[in-house]
């Protein structure tokens, strides 16, 4: 009886095909650059202090925030989930090679939002403007982030950034300053 041996470089090639398939479909956390991170602080402070509020306190990057956030980016759900902390989401794909979102992708998008927020009736008119005022939510003293790279998201290869807020705003009937 003859037993067959399989030609080693074809397995050896079939492998690394095989590991390639995986790392381009496999979701990779990426952790923040500490640049990055103080990026994001900068771009939250400077939405709050935009809304004109002489006491708005600043926010700060938190460790164990930022650890919650990652959690829920690690799912590549674009749907909000139930925590301890308030949270913003955002995701976005992009044709170019090697593309990650940003910290500016993220922020633009939710402050961009500032135009739909009604203070007076404290009501988003003409647009979603929820991820705006949790940016300028007065009592969230903390922030933290997360972001995941090579998440099916619509059917595109998407990043998905979440931010986590402590404490969380957008409390009914309250006005986030």
């Amino acid at each position: 009886m003859e037993r067959s041996v399989p030609n080693k470089s074809a397995a050896v090639a079939m492998a690394i095909a095989i590991l390639a398939v995986i790392a381009t479909t496999t979701t990779m956390a990426q952790d923040f650059t500490e640049e990055e991170k103080a990026q994001f602080v900068k771009l939250h402070n400077d939405a709050r202090a935009a809304v004109g509020v002489s006491n708005m306190p600043e926010v700060s990057w938190d460790e164990t925030v930022a650890a919650k956030a990652l959690e829920h980016a690690s799912t590549c759900s674009t749907e909000h989930i139930k925590g301890p902390y308030g949270e913003n989401l955002w995701w976005g794909w992009s044709s170019a090679t090697g593309w990650v979102g940003t910290p500016t992708d993220a922020m633009k998008f939710w402050v961009d939002e500032k135009q739909f927020y009604d203070y007076g009736s404290n009501q988003c008119v003409g647009g979603e403007c929820r991820h705006y005022t949790q940016v300028v939510w007065s009592r969230t003293t903390a922030i933290g982030c997360g972001r995941v790279t090579n998440c099916n998201i619509n059917g595109q290869t998407s990043t998905l950034i979440a931010c986590n807020y402590n404490p969380g705003g957008n409390i009914g009937g309250e006005k986030p300053y």
